[in-house]
């Protein structure tokens, strides 16, 4: 299990397109993944558990992965939700 905390730089955070992709991203592996803002968490599989977390530009995230695929799933996703607009 590798777990990662990051700050979201996108100026949308993880609402509607960026979420979408975010989904569309967790989804290429196997590996079960988990974001975690203050004390909610949620599958990153799951584009309505994304949006209800409300998670702006600027806010930190936990971000915990863990499968059979978890060291390029979590590179991935750290790169993505690294990346400004």
């Amino acid at each position: 299990m590798l777990s990662k905390q990051l700050v979201l730089k996108n100026r949308g955070g993880l609402h509607a397109r960026p979420a979408t992709l975010f989904v569309q991203l967790a989804n290429r592996y196997q590996s079960k993944i988990t974001v975690v803002l203050d004390e909610r968490e949620t599958n990153a599989k799951s584009i309505i558990g994304l949006m209800t977390l409300g998670a702006g530009q600027g806010k930190e995230i936990t971000v915990i992965v863990d499968g059979v695929d978890e060291q390029v799933a979590m590179e991935e996703i750290t790169a993505f939700l690294q990346k400004a607009d």
